[in-house]
């Protein structure tokens, strides 16, 4: 009996369903990725010692800067809304 192998015809489908959907939830879950990664060094350095700092280099602990400039009149009308 000869030997004979059936193959079936597989091809990648014409049209991709999900193409543009998931590209957008990759890029959402890297932005996700990233941010995290981001508050974990924050935590990390906001955990050293200012000696255990100047270890590894680091002057000071970074931290987010607000530079908010309120006058009084409107911190006094929001304080009287409260």
């Amino acid at each position: 009996m000869a030997h004979t192998e059936t193959h079936a015809k597989t091809r990648a489908s014409e049209r991709r369903l999900l193409g543009p959907a998931s590209n957008r939830m990759a890029a959402a879950v890297a932005a996700f990725t990233a941010w995290r990664r981001a508050v974990a060094g924050r935590r990390a350095l906001a955990d050293l010692t200012p000696d255990q700092l100047r270890d590894i280099g680091c002057l000071e602990p970074p931290a987010p800067k607000f530079v908010v400039r309120v006058g009084v009149g409107l911190m006094t009308e929001l304080m009287s809304m409260r």
